[in-house]
């Protein structure tokens, strides 16, 4: 008796077992024939093909989580919302019709290529100023939040609970008790670690506070991709503050052993500050499903400089992230300094910073010399017995951590940002930049990277490194796809 009733659940368990393996080899095929038609690059997807088809025990999983590249909810979103966010900067355009565009020579095309990506013109009479540490990038933005009349725009990938976390939220609440308006966007992974319980305080006062997910809350599916990197503060539409900061004693040289940190922010006044507001509220929509009440009447202030804003991320028609830096390469006549804390670039991120360096370029790359990711730090390292050799100037930074994105375009074009250059901010992340086309803050900018230069070291060709660390870095550039 028992031993036919062993039997019978053996060979149930046998066939529940089958039946599993086969429902798995089926989705992981239904998988790779997504990835073939889906992921961008031949080399992604011929990756992601041997993986699934291999070992779909690992890879279905993992392709779960990393395996989309366009954010198709996000587009869904500004298209169900057409009436509302679609074209959420006709208000912005039809106050300035072509008044406040800037009178740059559009028949030179490293303007004009950046206005094609950013969708947008470059906007005349703005001011700016480089923050370039935090306790002046934080210190700026609690005065203007101070002084903030109607409403302000926060959105940080990172909030923590910890003491400067404190400060922005009694910051906050305290233009709620003057009767500003307050809107607080976090995105959901970057602030996991942040409790309801401390957001509550603030929600008690009567701000509208929001997590930014990467899915609809329908499916809530575990999805890594998609994260929203953006990092900027807008007061009453004429005064933003963006950049590399988050929020979080870090930032103000209070980590362990990351200390000092380097970072940079802009604060920029004017009608580029009242474009900012575009992509926060078509993030806002997609978060919330509701839009933020925002003034479009930007001031413009005299004998200003002419600013970009360039928004971009996954929902993009164009791959913006990634055209922003090839064309920014293509375009150095003289100089290109480029500033990443994050440095994983794609093959025509390479070969482009070989043709600038060929053509005569001053092409220098700057990162960290300690890092909070090692396998990122492995997986850029890979990449620099490729450029050094061809005349690109790699530094390491030694005074403390490096995590500012900036660029240096010759004399006259400079860019303060969010997007590191590495594939995650160039096609999975919500990121935004602000390009000025001003000899002036070019040169603000040239004296600050000087002074970044002279403390970081030059690295030389990487034949000497051990071989396991030549073996470790290859096998991080395998991962590059999603870091």
């Amino acid at each position: 008796m028992f031993d036919i009733l062993h039997d019978i659940l053996q060979e149930r368990g046998t066939l529940i077992f089958a039946v599993a393996y086969l429902s798995l080899e089926f989705a992981a095929v239904v998988a790779a024939v997504h990835a073939v038609m889906h992921v961008r690059t031949a080399q992604g997807a011929t990756a992601w093909l041997i993986a699934l088809l291999t070992a779909p025990f690992i890879a279905l999983p993992l392709y779960a989580v990393f395996g989309r590249r366009r954010f198709l909810g996000y587009v869904a979103a500004r298209r169900a919302g057409d009436a509302a966010i679609a074209d959420v900067g006709s208000q912005f355009k039809r106050q300035t019709g072509s008044a406040l565009e800037a009178a740059i020579d559009r028949s030179n095309r490293r303007y004009a290529g950046f206005e094609t990506v950013a969708g947008t013109p470059f906007l005349a009479g703005n001011r700016s100023e480089l923050l370039v540490d935090g306790v002046a990038t934080f210190e700026a933005i609690f005065n203007a939040l101070g002084n903030a009349e109607d409403y302000v725009l926060v959105q940080f990938y990172i909030i923590r609970a910890d003491k400067l976390g404190e400060r922005l939220r009694e910051a906050l609440i305290a233009c709620r008790k003057r009767g500003v308006r307050v809107y607080l966007l976090y995105d959901a992974v970057g602030s996991y670690g942040l409790p309801r319980r401390w957001l509550q305080p603030l929600i008690d006062a009567g701000a509208d506070v929001s997590a930014f997910t990467g899915t609809t809350r329908r499916t809530r599916r575990l999805q890594v991709n998609f994260r929203n990197h953006r990092k900027l503060v807008v007061v009453d539409g004429q005064s933003a503050f963006v950049g590399g900061h988050n929020v979080g004693d870090e930032y103000l040289n209070e980590h362990p052993v990351l200390s000092p940190w380097r970072d940079t922010h802009v604060a920029v006044r004017g009608p580029v500050a009242t474009a900012t507001q575009v992509p926060f509220i078509q993030d806002w929509y997609w978060s919330t499903g509701t839009l933020p009440i925002v003034s479009w009447h930007p001031r413009q202030l005299p004998a200003g400089e002419d600013v970009l804003s360039l928004p971009s991320g996954p929902a993009d028609e164009l791959e913006a992230g990634s055209l922003m830096f090839v064309h920014a390469i293509h375009s150095a006549r003289g100089r290109l300094w480029i500033v990443s804390p994050y440095f994983v670039p794609n093959g025509s991120i390479i070969d482009a910073l070989k043709l600038a360096a060929y053509r005569g370029v001053d092409v220098r790359i700057l990162i960290p010399g300690i890092t909070d990711n090692r396998i990122v730090a492995l997986a850029g390292r890979a990449y620099l017995p490729e450029l050094i050799p061809s005349g690109v100037r790699v530094f390491r930074y030694q005074a403390g951590f490096l995590h500012q994105k900036v660029m240096l375009i010759d004399d006259d074009l400079a860019a303060v940002g969010t997007a590191n250059l590495d594939n995650r901010s160039m096609r999975l992340n919500f990121e935004h930049t602000l390009i000025f086309a001003d000899a002036a803050m070019a040169a603000r900018m040239e004296a600050m990277l000087e002074a970044d230069f002279a403390a970081s070291e030059e690295l030389e060709a990487l034949e000497a490194d051990p071989w396991w660390l030549r073996a470790a870095s290859r096998g991080a550039r395998l991962f590059a796809p999603v870091l």
